[in-house]
């Protein structure tokens, strides 16, 4: 895990090995489940780790959401390297969820939960009324598709995350005119050799106004 330092994120040798132990679950269980379609422990070093940790630096506190969280990226590593903050996952398809709340429990990750539901209609639960101050997402849909199924799970004063590849000029035009792109953050990721962004989104309006 040394390229974690490279990006500004320092590791306890205890988080380095969870992070190891993740890519060994996510390696077993990915045989029946199909969770990811990198297979190569040295790929998934880079593609998933290091790739999920390059936005540490970036995120402030506060709960966060990750939505289509497939096997757990980039929600899991960031679990293991904040265990003060609270992270919920959530994604429709029930086996990868079984996958993320057995990583949980194995992992000793109390500060995580798992959800199968479709994020659009799926309500905030009662420990997270006010929603989450942190919206993630990574290989999800299109900023306009995320913001439009997650804009009634953001907080006031919350924002969205999102993981992308190239800069993306068409995605950001296709924003409504209510969501600022308050930053476009480029990630440089080890051993990568492919662009990566970090887009953080905000409302303009107070939440609450907009999904009367």
């Amino acid at each position: 895990m040394a390229g974690a330092s490279g990006m500004g994120v320092a590791l306890t040798e205890g988080q380095a090995a969870k992070l190891l132990d993740y890519l060994d679950l996510l390696q077993k269980w990915n045989k029946a489940y199909n969770l990811t379609a990198v297979r190569d422990r040295s790929a998934m070093l880079t593609q998933h780790l290091l790739d999920s940790l390059a936005i540490v630096p970036h995120l402030p506190s506060g709960d966060l959401l990750d939505v289509g969280s497939g096997g757990g990226l980039p929600g899991i590593p960031l679990a293991i390297l904040q265990p003060e903050r609270s992270i919920t996952l959530v994604d429709t398809v029930g086996k990868k969820v079984a996958f993320l709340k057995q990583a949980a429990i194995t992992l000793g990750l109390k500060n995580l939960n798992a959800v199968s539901d479709r994020i659009e209609s799926w309500a905030l639960p009662a420990n997270h009324a006010a929603g989450f101050a942190l919206i993630t997402a990574r290989a999800y849909a299109t900023l306009a598709t995320l913001v439009g199924q997650t804009r009634h799970l953001l907080a006031e004063n919350g924002g969205w995350y999102a993981m992308k590849g190239v800069f993306p000029d068409a995605e950001l035009a296709e924003l409504p005119s209510d969501v600022a792109v308050k930053a476009v953050f480029p990630l440089q990721v080890p051993d990568l050799g492919a662009e990566r962004h970090l887009v953080v989104l905000a409302p303009t309006v107070p939440n609450h106004e907009h999904i009367k």
